[in-house]
């Protein structure tokens, strides 16, 4: 039987808020996706979150967290990106245990559309073994003759894909695949506008995270700005309300935002918005700047116990 949360020793004192990512959760495991969780983990660890946690939305935590109002536990689950099994999959585990969770969406991939690093993964995991060879268009040779040997060869590629530009990376993924044509891919991975409607209707809060997911300092203010305007306008027109929170794309603390962007949202009227530094917020912890985290585990214990670590941490210091 799992100990409850103060027989484990979770931290007392002030109220934290422990903010949870996910991005996808998939019917079952998938060997080229070890870092998805599936839904037989996620029913477990929302069943834990709801009987130990207040679960909130982003917005309405960062609101009790600025007045002084925090439960003494509070989380929130958040997902990000805009995949469909956010609806198909999450929501009936979620709508089973009473819980609503925030969904960041980049609104560039609604109705059919894949993110690079899906493309990636999708390409790596159709192409004939044992080898990749990319050196055509100077993205290397990769063994692809098992299981491990694919997943390096996914995290090779989108290393290197990562940090470009929107236009130059769209362009040397098309190199990819016409590089070494695998057939049609997936065009099913993400939300349709219709799924997104149902999963505000459902009570689930929708936030931004740019059109195309592009990390932020990659771009001038200008058009970091604008990925973000863009992103929330599409949201608001859709759904016919207002879009109150933000995810950072990548949302390592100056490596992908800084605090120019923090004070960019709160000018464009945004109530909050979430990095990817570990540790818990608590009063008077930046709301442009809060902490998420991953505390991933096989068992709900090691789920648990990561948890604990993490609010041992504190939160994370703000950028400058």
């Amino acid at each position: 039987m799992l100990a409850s949360l103060s027989l484990l020793g979770w931290p007392r004192g002030e109220p934290a808020l422990s903010i949870l990512i996910y991005h996808r959760v998939l019917p079952e495991p998938d060997p080229l996706r070890p870092g998805e969780i599936d839904a037989a983990r996620f029913d477990a660890q929302v069943g834990f979150l709801a009987r130990h946690f207040e679960l909130m939305t982003v917005s309405d935590a960062a609101v009790a967290l600025r007045d002084g109002r925090l439960p003494g536990k509070a989380a929130c689950i958040t997902f990000d990106d805009g995949y469909a099994d956010n609806w198909t999959v999450a929501h009936p585990i979620l709508e089973r245990h009473g819980a609503r969770a925030t969904v960041f969406v980049a609104t560039g991939y609604l109705n059919g559309g894949r993110m690079f690093s899906d493309t990636v993964i999708e390409f790596v995991r159709r192409v004939p073994g044992p080898v990749l060879d990319l050196s055509a268009v100077d993205m290397g040779v990769h063994a692809v003759a098992t299981v491990e040997e694919r997943l390096k060869a996914v995290t090779a590629l989108q290393v290197q894909l990562k940090y470009l530009a929107p236009d130059e990376r769209d362009a040397q993924v098309a190199r990819m695949l016409s590089a070494l044509p695998v057939g049609p891919l997936p065009d099913d991975l993400m939300l349709t506008d219709a799924q997104l409607k149902q999963l505000a209707d459902a009570g689930h809060e929708i936030g931004g995270h740019t059109v195309d997911h592009t990390v932020l300092t990659t771009l001038s203010p200008e058009g970091a700005r604008a990925q973000v305007l863009q992103g929330r306008d599409r949201l608001e027109a859709l759904l016919n309300r207002p879009v109150r929170s933000f995810a950072y794309p990548n949302g390592r603390p100056q490596r992908d935002y800084d605090a120019g962007h923090a004070a960019m949202l709160r000018a464009l009227g945004f109530e909050a918005a979430v990095s990817t530094a570990a540790g818990v917020a608590r009063r008077g912890t930046d709301p442009f700047q809060l902490p998420r985290y991953t505390p991933w585990g096989r068992s709900v214990t090691m789920f648990a116990a990561r948890m604990m670590r993490n609010a041992r941490m504190g939160g994370p210091a703000a950028v400058a």
